[in-house]
This record gives C-alpha cells, sequence and structure tokens, in this order.
C-alpha cells in the first residue's frame, strides 16, 4: 500500500474549511483514479493547545506507479488545485510507502 497524506494547517475559519472540504473537495477527491482508501479527521492535542495540524488526510493506493499516476490524471490535478480554496493555513504533503503494518 501506498499512502500520501495531506496535512493541513489551522484554517483562519474552520467551520468554512469544514464545509468546503466535505461538500465541494471530498467529491472532487473521492473521484481519483485507483484511490483504494481516503481516511481523514481533525487533529487534536493531548494537552488541550492547538496542534500544529488542524485536519490530516490520507489517500491510499496500490503502489507508487498508481499514486504517481492517479495524481497526475484530470482527477488527481483537479483535486490538488482546489486546495487553495479552502486551505487557508497551508498544506503538506507527504509520500510514503506502508512498509511496516503491527496489527494485534
Amino acid at each position: 500500500m501506498y499512502r500520501v497524506t495531506i496535512s493541513y494547517g489551522q484554517p483562519h475559519n474552520p467551520a468554512a474549511f469544514d464545509e468546503y472540504y466535505q461538500y465541494k473537495h471530498l467529491p472532487l477527491a473521492t473521484q481519483i483514479p485507483g484511490l483504494r482508501r481516503l481516511a481523514g479527521g481533525r487533529c487534536e492535542s493531548p494537552n488541550g493547545e492547538e496542534p500544529a495540524a488542524y485536519y490530516l488526510t490520507q489517500l491510499s493506493f496500490a503502489d507508487r506507479a498508481k499514486a504517481l499516476a492517479a495524481l497526475a490524471s484530470p482527477q488527481g490535478r483537479a483535486a490538488a488545485a482546489d486546495i487553495v480554496n479552502f486551505a487557508t493555513g497551508g498544506a503538506a504533503i507527504a509520500y510514503s510507502d506502508e512498509e511496516l503494518v503491527i496489527e494485534s
């Protein structure tokens, strides 16, 4: 499994981020070809302080080649281009192979 993780910084307006992400961005992202799984959630800190990231999204693909092809597709490019429309706190993207999985 190959993962693309998007870390969204704290937005200027969290409610606007949430609404845009759910109703406009997710419909774009779920159209990316070869996407096996999309998981996301708001970040929190154990001590109640504001976390560095507001939201994390993980896109999972069968392998690196499929991930890169998917992101280069028209749907992948459209989803990537849409990030500037709602991520007022910025976004960082990390690419990683799932090298280790421990389940209990």
